[in-house]
């Protein structure tokens, strides 16, 4: 699928289907599972194909059922999938996910190792058309994978910047992923100095800058380079900090938490989209922290963002 238009977002990253548990318990004790799409990325480019943007994805899939699953499933959505290429005897990545009902994060196995997307190098990069977008969007976890990985993140980054794009960068963090802490640290720091937009969540913030306040975690960020940090307070909501000031923004209230995982993602598809329709940070972090409660009141990662129509109605 080619878009005759130039795209408004562009992202980067690794897709994996998600097979969900159909009953709690431990994964190894699950007889059923429910087959779905998983990826940071591709959960924000979802979030934003349903809002109405165009929206690239760049990546790779395996020649394997997995894949067709997740190619059709995001060109169904809109996302354009024409910088997605197969590759012949890879591997798509997949993940189990348990099932919980209080409200916890629930287990999560990866099936990634090797996988054709963790082969993406810079080198496969269209840059002219990642030019002629208006953002790139990506995540603490593709540059993660592999060195090329890491490689085709910071040449998509400096390319955009080059070009005068604006860049949102969500931490994302995987500890799993990474040698150690410290690496993971000085990486994703030094990629969010590249971005103009990071989207850290309390927790995230403090393990990567040693800060413990909201305030203070955004003001690292700010110091680095940055120019606008939304920390991510989860029931309390957000702290934005931008060239127009600072500020509390309080969450939307949720009777009950059925699923957890998304909720960073649906809230980075409120700041980003609000932010490319030129509204101010304080109610970008609102529409995203709107679409947050949304998502931790269903199972699985993209059935809570919403529509055009329904982000209308709710007047966010």
């Amino acid at each position: 699928m080619q878009h005759a238009a130039p795209p408004d977002v562009v992202t980067l990253g690794e897709a994996l289907v998600l097979w969900a548990a159909e009953q709690t318990g431990p994964l190894a004790e699950v007889q059923s599972f429910s087959q779905h799409t998983a990826g940071a990325e591709t959960n924000v480019a979802v979030g934003l194909a349903r809002l109405g943007l165009r929206v690239g994805w760049v990546s790779r899939l395996g020649d394997d059922a997995n894949g067709d699953y997740l190619r059709q499933a995001f060109e169904r959505e809109g996302i354009d999938c024409s910088h997605v290429a197969t590759m012949s005897n890879g591997l798509t990545a997949s993940m189990r996910k348990g099932r919980v009902d209080d409200g916890s994060d629930p287990p999560i196995a990866y099936q990634r190792a090797n996988s054709a997307a963790s082969q993406l190098g810079p080198e496969h990069l269209d840059l002219p058309w990642l030019a002629s977008a208006r953002h790139l969007h990506v995540t603490g976890i593709f540059p993660a994978l592999s060195a090329s990985t890491m490689a085709a993140t910071q040449a998509a980054m400096r390319h955009m910047r080059a070009h005068h794009k604006t860049i949102s960068f969500d931490p994302n963090l995987r500890p799993a992923l990474w040698p150690d802490r410290a690496v993971m640290r000085d990486t994703l720091n030094a990629l969010a100095a590249q971005a103009d937009w990071v989207l850290p969540g309390l927790d995230e913030g403090r393990q990567l800058t040693g800060c413990d306040t909201p305030q203070d975690i955004a003001r690292f960020y700010r110091d680095a380079g940055t120019t606008q940090v939304v920390v991510k307070l989860g029931a309390q909501g957000a702290y934005v900090d931008g060239p127009a000031g600072c500020a509390f923004v309080p969450a939307f209230p949720v009777a009950k938490v059925v699923d957890t995982v998304g909720a960073g993602d649906a809230f980075a598809v409120g700041v980003i989209s609000a932010l490319l329709e030129g509204m101010s940070l304080e109610k970008a972090a609102s529409r995203g922290a709107w679409l947050g409660a949304r998502a931790v009141q269903v199972r699985g990662d993209c059935e809570g963002l919403p529509t055009r129509e329904e982000l209308s109605a709710a007047g966010v």
